[in-house]
């Protein structure tokens, strides 16, 4: 396999797992909004990867000599799960009876989400890493 495949694929995880984490930053940045400009409260947002299609090029290549892929984030969904409801009658959202309708979004899974895409971030940067010490160490050996 070529060493510029590796980088290839390396960035194509570093550009969904940074989307994954923006997605993530912006349901934690939202926990708190109650109303939008579509109504109602902030809907969380999840993203989903699959393998990234292949150019040309890079089905030809995997012809004569190996699968070259990378991921890419597929679609963003919106949580159609109901709002919580909390009762606040001195929130401007408010409704009637008394209730907020909030975001349903829980901390706790958005934080594991974050350290999860994180490690997935930093592993990828490792592996970039690699490869070009490996691409430096083979120069080396021309000399």
């Amino acid at each position: 396999m070529d060493i510029t495949n590796t980088f290839r694929i390396g960035a194509s995880a570093l550009k969904a797992h940074s989307l994954r984490l923006n997605t993530i930053s912006s349901n934690l940045a939202n926990i708190e909004t109650t109303s939008t400009p579509e109504g109602g409260p902030y809907k969380k947002q999840s993203t989903y990867f699959q393998t990234k299609s292949l150019s040309f090029q890079d089905q030809l290549n995997s012809q004569l000599g190996g699968s070259i892929k990378g991921v890419e984030v597929t679609k963003i969904v919106e949580d159609n799960t109901p709002p919580k409801k909390v009762y606040n009658p001195s929130h401007p959202d408010a409704s009637e009876d008394g209730y907020v309708e909030m975001p349903n979004i829980n901390v706790l899974e958005e934080m594991v989400d974050m350290m999860s895409a994180t490690r997935s971030y930093q592993a990828n940067v490792t592996s970039i890493k690699m490869a070009k010490r490996m691409a430096l160490k083979a120069l080396e050996i021309g000399r």
